[in-house]
């Protein structure tokens, strides 16, 4: 998902998918302590693309108020 398509979710959508993308990030990290990942580096981008959407609602936020 990229920025243009974060911003054009709306708020509710968004943190819906933030709470999907926690709990798959979550999983990932202990999945990949148990066995090694195919791709580890997944674990990052998950963790940069949940920090995207963190950025944009709360920038939504402070626009409301």
């Amino acid at each position: 998902m990229k920025k243009e398509e974060i911003k054009e979710l709306s708020t509710k959508e968004l943190k819906e998918r933030l709470e999907v993308a926690e709990k798959e990030y979550l999983q990932q990290k202990i999945n990949h302590s148990i066995s090694p990942l195919d791709n580890p580096a997944k674990i990052t981008a998950d963790r940069k693309m949940i920090a995207r959407m963190k950025t944009e609602l709360r920038a939504r936020e402070l626009n409301i108020k």
